[in-house]
């Protein structure tokens, strides 16, 4: 591993990126521009929806960015300030990630990776989000096209990215968040995407020091630490560092299992992209304060967030702060 030091729409058709080397170019689509419309503000006690923390002014927009997760893209930069990240299967059955920011943004974000099918069926319960990432199949340009996102990705935005030495390529592509959102001046703001803060229901959880999740070719344990009262996190056996310092973690850890099948795409070497159905409805482990929680998730659509509830129906709270989502099956296959 190279440690680094850096400064300061209606169903989607499946579609897919190479997962060792970035995919072909193509004609970027052009970003999408807005009147600028009234900035909401916070009310005195109001708690952001994404992290159920204090809400600090008014809501901010929302940047969703494709981040590399294998050992050659760690340590990760910019991880540590998410409200959100998801866990995706890609091809192979390694994992990539999506890291959504609003409440705090970190100024540099990376390695930026390619997009993937699933990434446009998760983005549209934001609204329409700066969505940044490097490159996508040629044939995925008229479907990013009709995404309800605003494309900052490093075709159409070249000036908001930047290769950091001592990294080698494709994983070493950062980009610059406020030039990001720069191109993006009409991106939604945060708002409700489903889910609910506050104490941990009453009974149902069970004790946990660790709980692990699979993928065909990645495991991650997610660890509960007292003393950090968040679970930290290890990937294929080694801990998962930040590149600001510190292992990552999370006081909300959902495992959401999903429906993971072929898409029609593939990449160069024959290998398919999976779509991960992120609407419907199943079976879900919260992981918080020390306990496992069996629930039920259900979003009735692409522009819907996503519910979560404990067995009996009542809403399952996160602990308040950076949740993670990893999307995985029951049953792990390669598609």
């Amino acid at each position: 591993m190279i440690t680094v030091t850096l400064a300061g729409a209606a169903v989607l058709l499946p579609v897919a990126a190479c997962s060792s080397n970035e995919p072909a170019a193509g004609k970027a689509p052009q970003a999408a521009t807005a009147s600028p419309t009234e900035e909401p503000t916070a009310e005195a006690g109001e708690t952001h929806p994404f992290t159920g923390l204090p809400m600090e002014g008014a809501a901010k927009p929302v940047l969703a960015v494709k981040i590399e997760n294998t050992a050659a893209g760690k340590p990760q930069l910019g991880l540590k300030s998410a409200d959100i990240v998801y866990v995706e299967q890609v091809e192979a059955g390694l994992t990539r990630l999506m890291a959504v920011f609003s409440s705090k943004l970190p100024a540099k974000v990376g390695p930026v990776r390619s997009a993937r099918i699933s990434d446009l069926h998760i983005v549209p319960q934001f609204g329409k989000p700066a969505f940044a990432y490097s490159g996508v199949q040629s044939l995925m340009l008229p479907f990013m096209a009709k995404a309800s996102l605003y494309d900052v990705g490093d075709t159409r935005n070249p000036g908001a990215f930047f290769r950091q030495p001592g990294r080698f390529a494709p994983y070493n592509l950062f980009a610059t968040t406020k030039k990001l959102l720069t191109r993006a001046p009409g991106a939604d703001k945060a708002k409700d995407i489903g889910f609910t803060f506050g104490d941990a229901p009453a009974d149902g959880g069970v004790d946990k020091k660790s709980y692990t999740v699979k993928w065909p070719a990645a495991r991650f344990t997610f660890g509960w630490s007292e003393a950090d009262e968040k679970w930290l996190i290890w990937q294929d056996g080694k801990k998962d560092m930040a590149a600001e310092g510190g292992q990552l973690g999370a006081p909300t850890i959902v495992v959401q299992y999903t429906k993971t099948e072929r898409s029609q795409f593939h990449d160069k070497n024959q290998s398919y992209t999976p779509l991960v159905h992120s609407v419907g409805k199943g079976s879900a482990v919260v992981l918080r304060d020390g306990k496992a929680y069996k629930a039920k998730w259900e979003r009735k659509s692409e522009e819907s967030g996503t519910t979560f509830t404990t067995e009996s129906g009542e809403p399952m709270n996160f602990a308040p702060g950076q949740v993670w989502v990893a999307l995985a099956s029951r049953k792990p296959v390669i598609p």
